[in-house]
């Protein structure tokens, strides 16, 4: 009788737990069913709960994902509709002041996209601004990580990510204008053979893999097709999984201030405060490139005409972002070399060595300096600019250098827009490539150092409130009022390095030490890094114990 009064209670018990999965919702039973497969709640409950830092320079991150995300949806689109082929034939679309010219079954395509397929030359426009952003949006972000000091231990991995992110970006955004076969994309194309045919020996080995025999070819678009929709889309794919993972696992860094230690993160959680303010910026940047994407036109391929190999389009300019390498060609002499029955051009290779030797630097950096200061810390709490004078001017140098090149590779649109010499503007940016970055390397470390001098000055004697006191004996002063504890932690969170020293010139037997030059040059970098004449000491507490005590005014 009790074994069935078990049994029975046991039976009912299991009849009100399925009446209660009866009851669940649809969406809750595919997340229980999805959870014993995958195990998303315990996923869930250790990283949606995630706390992220609230800084306006975050967002360049973003910015950089959500262009990412335009371009992908459009280039889907596009894709449909473009035909990759250099196959000869002649245009009767709706473009009609070139109708009946021949051109390339890519060129006909992309005016069709542009002309004939319903939205698809707005599509065209938010891919190509899409990507213009994005490269620009990742050059600005890499910037602030550089500035800050973000790329410390233990993110020097996440900044190859991201350096090669920016370096794929680059070259796929130059392939992807390259496609519609236009005359100055051709133009770009033609440029691009002339650097790899500059590269001694195996130049000419290099150029006929790529465009499979003499240029032009009948190859050179289909392969630029594939490596830009599949090969370095999925290349960046896996290394923003890849960069998004780390930043994960290594927690966000943040700005210091009160609360905030190299242990903790102060800010929001990712579910769903930051969630929500994510989702409504994706909304915001797409609506501002797909406003900007339909008021201003870029690349109107219909203006240039199909490319043809004896002819170079008015003012033929590459996109920003690959300016400053046409820039290194036109200021270089055209410089050649002859020996042997060859001939090594110099006007072109000496400036795509720099071209590489550019993006090498950009890559190591990381490594370098921590190399320089020894210190093999984790690194959670972002320095101010003005706080590493010698990092902050160097990356200053590299942006007017930049900007240098950036003219150099648009002189002639300067000469005939501003009616100058172009030998003139050749010149002067001939003398500011070796002049320009060092008196913006001087120029920003002073700054910097000023702005330390400023820092200091307000710890010991406070802000100016602009009240001016008369003293008794007739001396007017400005009467000063001592920080808040939260500003004053601030600006003396920051961390001040030693220079590195060498070892004494003897051991403690007398022995002659033998110190090699890699030791002695890591030295001289670390002082010039963190040397008095690099940095301005922070005040002690007890220097604004002795200053501040009794009294509050001075």
């Amino acid at each position: 009788m009790s074994t069935h009064a078990y049994e029975d209670s046991h039976v009912e018990q299991i009849g009100h737990s399925e009446a209660g999965v009866e009851q669940k919702h649809l969406g809750e039973k595919a997340a229980d069913w999805a959870d014993g497969r995958l195990g998303i709640y315990n996923l869930a409950k250790s990283n949606l709960r995630k706390i992220f830092p609230d800084h306006w320079s975050f967002m360049l991150g973003e910015i950089c994902l959500y262009s990412f995300i335009i371009i992908i949806l459009t280039g889907v689109y596009l894709t449909l509709f473009f035909q990759p082929s250099m196959a000869e034939v002649v245009y009767h679309g709706s473009y009609v002041p070139l109708q009946g010219i021949k051109m390339s079954a890519a060129y006909e395509s992309a005016l069709d996209i542009s002309f004939d397929v319903r939205g698809g030359l707005l599509i065209r426009q938010i891919h190509h601004w899409a990507a213009i952003v994005f490269v620009a949006a990742m050059l600005v972000h890499m910037m602030r990580v550089f500035f800050t000091g973000a790329f410390r231990k233990p993110r020097e991995i996440n900044w190859l990510f991201g350096f090669l992110l920016l370096f794929l970006g680059m070259f796929d955004g130059f392939m992807g204008y390259s496609l519609p076969d236009d005359l100055l994309s051709g133009t770009g194309i033609r440029f691009m053979e002339g650097a790899i045919l500059s590269v001694p020996i195996v130049g000419s080995y290099l150029a006929m893999f790529l465009y499979g025999g003499q240029f032009p070819g009948n190859d050179i678009i289909p392969r630029f097709f594939t490596i830009h929709v599949l090969l370095i889309p999925g290349i960046m794919l896996g290394l923003l999984v890849a960069h998004l993972i780390l930043v994960f696992y290594h927690k966000h860094t943040q700005f210091a201030g009160p609360g905030r230690t190299e242990k903790n993160v102060v800010g929001m959680p990712l579910m769903p405060v930051y969630m929500a303010k994510a989702g409504g910026f994706f909304f915001l940047v797409f609506g501002v490139i797909a406003f900007v994407s339909a008021i201003a036109s870029v690349n109107p391929i219909w203006a240039y005409g199909p490319y043809r190999p004896d002819q170079v389009s008015t003012d033929a300019q590459p996109d920003w972002y690959m300016g400053f390498s046409e820039g290194l060609i036109r200021i270089m002499p055209g410089w050649e070399i002859r020996a042997w029955g060859h001939t090594l051009v110099l006007g072109v290779f000496i400036p795509l060595v720099v071209f590489g030797l550019m993006f090498v630097v950009i890559a190591i950096y990381p490594f370098l300096e921590g190399w320089i200061t020894g210190d093999k810390r984790e690194h959670h709490i972002l320095d101010r600019p003005r706080n590493a004078p010698v990092r902050t001017g160097l990356g200053v140098a590299w942006i007017v250098e930049y900007i240098i090149l950036l003219v150099g590779g648009g002189n002639d649109l300067f000469a005939t827009h501003l009616h100058l010499s172009i030998n003139a503007i050749t010149w002067t940016c001939r003398i500011l490539f070796f002049v320009g970055p060092v008196i913006a390397f001087i120029v920003t470390k002073r700054w910097c150092m000023g702005l330390q001098r400023k820092d200091r000055d307000k710890i010991l004697h406070g802000r100016e409130t602009g009240t001016i006191k008369r003293l008794p004996h007739g001396e007017f002063i400005e009467v000063h009022e001592q920080l808040p504890q939260a500003e004053l932690y601030t600006l003396t969170a920051h961390e001040q390095n030693a220079p590195a020293e060498l070892p004494p010139a003897v051991d403690e037997n007398g022995v002659k030490r033998k110190i090699g030059r890699i030791a002695k040059l890591r030295a001289k970098l670390s002082d010039g890094y963190f040397g008095p004449q690099s940095q301005i000491a922070k005040p002690t507490a007890e220097e604004h114990a002795e200053l501040t005590s009794g009294h509050g005014h001075h």
